[in-house]
């Protein structure tokens, strides 16, 4: 939902400030202006009227002069709604209402009616518009302009003109507008809006900046990487922008109860009119009465607004802590996740190899092994040389190295000084007929032999990120029922992981449709009520978070495939943005049924009451566009968590 738009429901019910006239700071002038005019004028009609005893005649006509002055902008706006097949929406109802109370000759309560019902829906349209600009403040991250570096100097350019490889300079206290990497000087980065991380990053040469991130400090040189609508920042706009489009089950429950309520109620007023008076000849006046009051009553606005106000203010509080939530459908499902299954690498660990432990044989020194490893590896590419060779971290010297040799699926070899050196796992020391001993520890072993003896064995393992166990005992604790792990990873690796964060279940050596099959499998044994959620890195699991009730994506701040894969993603690594998804999408609908339970309660006991005759018109415009009101507060709490 653009920041601009009004919020309308499928049944035709608008209560926007669009249709009166009134969304911006003159507009509310406007509309305050017009409620005071008109209130003034209705003072004045009932002076006239009470006091001074004009006839009937000038009394309607003061009276018909407020009237259209405070409600003039209802009565057409229902009138153009007629015309596109829109007839049971707000302006109809309370147009029907007050036209019926001057017909019957109710003239200051059919004034009476359009006055609280106009300063009603001020106060109303004011909570709306607060929401939403906190929601605009909170992804006020549009950059308006970018300093571009031209032969001529600086120049002030809009973001979406300047190209890929041009030289942009961003200044203290500016906004990043596209992103790029640092080419010169360095400065503290403010991410809040992106991660909803208050700490600053520190971004220096070589390092990538996102647009939507603010230069607290310094001055930076940045060559530009993506095009403005490639980049992180007008990504996440248009996400949070589009997200109101994807309505939740609630959602689209109140639009079809709308559209179905309000003819219904339409016609109970009706019969309330005409029947008693025709069945018992009661006084048509006093009937006519009820059935007006029972349409002011009866306006599903309350319901209408609030419901998908709660949502989008869900999703905005969500986008504050950097959990971007593509739908009010995702935001229903994550209040009822019953199993969520993780992807390992990456996701419940940090996806580093590194060293966790050097296993000397009899007759070789921890050092020694290393050394010998480190050497075997200088000259490969792959991650688990890489980790071997950063954690030696030590200097080659005059050794001499040669026959240097990767055999595919085994290790390495290598001579060094004349010794020869095998590092790899068990298949390349069977090959070379040396016994190894079985280590039973979790990581991936790499065996080392030197001139054809056993040296020893190193554990490199994926280290295990700080929050993840307590984000799954966090989610335990929020009563989801099963947590699951998938992995390619050996059995020993996974369970070591599984165990050390007490997962309920885990699966080892898994293809990627294999992954695909294992949750399809899990979502079977849900309740049908119960919403499964895959959490991956959204780059290799796009098919499993395609299949998911709710696919999450971890770490995706500038990562494409995670932004567009996902249903959520989650802007920074922590595993425990899902806890804090789960608190936000539990707390809106928790205000949701709240705003049902007081809205249709409240609704009933004053339809009841109007039908018997209890209720006035100004008690009607409380159970209307008070309760709208109420509504409407209780909806922006949801604005309020942190």
């Amino acid at each position: 939902m653009k920041n601009n738009e009004h919020i309308e429901n499928g049944a035709g019910c608008t209560c926007c400030a669009q249709e009166h006239g009134h969304s911006h700071a003159g507009g509310d002038k406007k509309h305050l202006t017009r409620i005071i005019t008109g209130t003034a004028i209705f003072a004045i009609a009932i002076i006239l009227s009470r006091l001074f005893g004009v006839s009937e005649y000038v009394s309607l006509a003061v009276f018909a002069v407020s009237y259209l002055t405070l409600g003039g902008d209802v009565i057409i706006t229902a009138l153009k709604n007629i015309v596109r097949g829109r007839v049971f929406d707000e302006n109809f109802l309370m147009g029907v209402a007050t036209i019926g109370a001057f017909i019957i000759g109710e003239y200051p309560e059919g004034v009476a009616v359009m006055l609280f019902y106009q300063v009603g829906m001020f106060f109303q349209e004011r909570a709306v518009q607060k929401s939403k600009k906190s929601i605009a403040d909170l992804m006020d991250i549009r950059p308006d302009y970018a300093n571009l570096q031209t032969e001529a100097g600086l120049v002030s350019v809009h973001p979406d003109t300047v190209n890929v490889g041009d030289i942009i300079v961003v200044k203290a206290g500016e906004r990043i507008p596209l992103d790029g990497v640092v080419i010169e000087g360095e400065a503290h980065i403010d991410t809040s809006a992106l991660t909803g991380e208050s700490a600053p990053r520190r971004a220096s040469f070589s390092d990538t900046v996102l647009s939507g991130s603010v230069n607290q400090n310094g001055l930076l040189t940045i060559e530009v990487a993506r095009t403005y609508g490639e980049s992180t920042g007008s990504k996440i706009l248009g996400l949070v922008e589009s997200a109101a489009e994807k309505k939740a089950p609630t959602e689209k429950f109140i639009t079809k109860f709308a559209k179905y309520y309000t003819p219904v109620v339409v016609a109970l007023a009706a019969l309330i009119a005409v029947v008693p008076p025709l069945a018992a000849g009661g006084i048509w006046a006093d009937w006519i009465y009820r059935g007006l009051v029972f349409l002011v009553i009866s306006c599903p606005c309350a319901l209408v607004i609030s419901i998908p106000l709660s949502f989008f203010a869900g999703i905005g509080a969500a986008s504050r802590n950097g959990i971007l939530i593509k739908g009010g459908n995702y935001l229903e499902a994550l209040s009822a996740l019953e199993v969520v299954v993780f992807d390992k690498t990456g996701t419940l660990t940090k996806g580093v190899l590194k060293v966790t432990s050097a296993i000397p044989a009899e007759g070789f020194t921890q050092k020694g092994l290393m050394e010998a490893a480190a050497l075997a590896e200088v000259f490969s590419n792959h991650p688990i040389a890489l980790s071997i060779i950063r954690e030696y971290n030590g200097e080659a010297g005059n050794i001499r190295l040669s026959g240097y040799r990767e055999i595919a699926g085994a290790g390495v070899s290598v001579i060094a000084n004349g010794k020869s050196i095998l590092a790899g796992n068990v298949k390349l020391m069977s090959g070379a007929g040396i016994c190894v001993p079985e280590q039973h520890v979790g990581g991936t072993q790499v065996y080392v032999a030197i001139d054809g003896a056993y040296a020893g064995c190193i554990v490199i393992s994926d280290e295990i990120k700080e929050d993840s166990k307590n984000a799954i005992s966090a989610l335990k604790s929020k009563g989801v029922k099963k947590t699951v792990m998938l992995t390619g990873d050996n059995e020993k690796t996974a369970a070591s992981v599984a165990s050390a964060l007490d997962i309920d279940e885990v699966y080892s050596g898994l293809l990627p449709q294999e992954k695909v099959e294992k949750v399809e499998n899990l979502s079977s044994q849900k309740k049908k009520s119960g919403k499964l959620a895959f959490v991956g890195d959204g780059i290799n699991d796009a098919p499993v978070l395609a299949i998911s009730d709710v696919g999450v994506a971890m770490g995706g701040l500038g990562s494409d495939a995670a932004i567009e894969a996902a249903d959520v993603v989650l802007m920074t690594d922590e595993p425990s943005k899902l806890v804090k998804a789960v608190d936000i999408a539990r707390y809106t609908k928790r205000i949701i049924k709240q705003n049902l339970v007081f809205i249709l309660g409240v609704k009933g006991i004053f339809l009841l009451l109007g039908a018997l005759g209890i209720a006035t018109m100004w008690t009607a415009v409380f159970a209307d566009v008070g309760v709208a009101v109420l509504a409407v507060l209780n909806s922006m709490r949801v604005m309020s968590i942190h």
